[in-house]
């Protein structure tokens, strides 16, 4: 056998190895299965609303936490460190003979920012634990 002969045959064996090595296309995805209940679980699982769900009464739950501890830690405290202010739910300000109740709101104004913050804390430290 000649050394052309030898060196097509080898180029052949390289070219048959290739074609082995090279990656198949992936099969196409199979069409998705036809029926309420399988596009509902398709839903679920697409958009994540089992989680989502999880997430929301987690939050409401905390809100109500939250809010306890500021309606009955935090406002009495601030009570006892401003003078004649007992209740500031029931904060009244009198200018030009009208009456402004801002009371409720500087209530739902300080749980804002303590739930804030609460919520600011956790998500650092779910980033810091590598939980996302």
């Amino acid at each position: 056998m000649s050394a052309l002969a030898k060196d097509d045959e080898i180029l052949e064996e390289l070219k048959h190895i290739r074609t082995l090595l090279e990656p198949k296309p992936a099969p196409p995805a199979p069409p998705p299965k036809k029926g309420l209940w399988n596009e509902f679980m398709d839903f679920l699982s697409k958009y994540r609303v089992m989680g989502l769900a999880v997430a929301f009464i987690i939050g409401v739950y905390l809100g109500g936490l939250v809010q306890a501890l500021v309606k009955d830690l935090i406002l009495p405290i601030i009570g006892l460190i401003i003078p004649g202010l007992g209740d500031l739910a029931t904060y009244e300000i009198t200018f030009a003979q009208q009456i402004f109740r801002v009371g409720d709101f500087l209530v739902a104004l300080i749980t804002f920012i303590i739930v804030a913050f609460v919520i600011f804390l956790i998500v650092k430290i779910t980033k810091k634990w590598g939980i996302e």
